[in-house]
């Protein structure tokens, strides 16, 4: 799978200037992140799904951004990043899964771009009846302390989602930092250039292992009639956001090959549940 690397690549050359002159690559207040996260799944999920290949090359499903999705018993409303849809009326958006790549920045090798060039070029559409949603959320920094809003968070998107449809696939990756320190733009509201930047130093493995830990708490399912997400990722990368590369983490703790929170573990489930529940669209 090529979604982890991506995802490194593309926030390692990401830069986002604030109003005080600095320079970031990851900033709290953009989802470019999870953006890219998100893109990233779906590409691996063209190339490993052949049903989801079939539909995006007769123009059966496109795709939708920040769609709003109303969860039907609640009236409850949640903001997904991505979703895999049926065309609903209206006219289609102006972007393509290609053009996304490079709206968002997306930094791709040379056979990663031969790849794209082979999987049909999705559209962006009016969302209709919705298959898959995607979700990604990031904890950079402050790991404790954001535990809660990271697990409400993706909790809530499940909910939403099931909430709407209780056949929608629904897809999480949680994108965790293990550096040993990082700058937070949220620390750094001066220019840094001139002071110098305010370090967040990271109790680790500790603050990794306590958010892997809550992410394993969030509700999975194995079939249509219970609530959680269909499946679940954890990636683990080491990022400083002082402008040099982000490194993927891919030995312990990272979810190892096989089990069920590795990220082609998860691609490789959402590509079996589709083929089961949308064999016609």
């Amino acid at each position: 799978m090529f979604g982890p690397a991506i995802i490194a690549r593309s926030i390692t050359g990401h830069d986002y200037e604030d109003r005080f002159g600095n320079h970031w690559q990851y900033y709290p207040w953009s989802d470019h992140h999870s953006k890219v996260a998100c893109w990233a799944a779906l590409f691996d999920l063209l190339r490993t799904c052949a049903l989801m290949r079939q539909h995006a090359a007769d123009g059966n499903i496109g795709f939708g951004i920040n769609h709003t999705m109303a969860d039907f018993r609640m009236d409850r409303q949640k903001d997904l990043d991505l979703v895999v849809c049926t065309p609903g009326t209206g006219p289609a958006g102006r972007e393509t899964f290609r053009s996304l790549s490079e709206a968002y920045g997306v930094v791709l090798t040379d056979e990663e771009r031969r790849e794209l060039r082979s999987v049909p070029d999705l559209q962006q559409t009016p969302v209709g009846v919705v298959h898959l949603a995607l979700e990604a959320k990031a904890t950079m920094t402050e790991h404790v302390k954001a535990l809660p809003r990271l697990y409400d968070e993706l909790t809530s998107s499940h909910v939403c989602i099931h909430g709407a449809s209780n056949r929608v696939i629904a897809a999480g990756l949680s994108i965790i930092n293990a550096s040993e320190s990082f700058i937070s733009p949220k620390n750094n509201l001066f220019g840094i250039r001139k002071k110098g930047p305010r370090l967040n130093e990271h109790r680790q493995p500790q603050s990794t292992l306590r958010t892997i830990q809550k992410v394993k708490q969030i509700a999975r399912r194995s079939n249509v009639e219970e609530r959680g997400f269909d499946a679940l990722a954890i990636i683990l990368i080491d990022m400083r956001n002082d402008g040099s590369p982000v490194r993927l983490v891919e030995s312990g703790p990272a979810p190892q090959p096989n089990d069920i929170f590795h990220y082609d573990t998860m691609i490789r489930r959402v590509a079996q549940l589709y083929e089961a529940r949308f064999p016609h669209v």
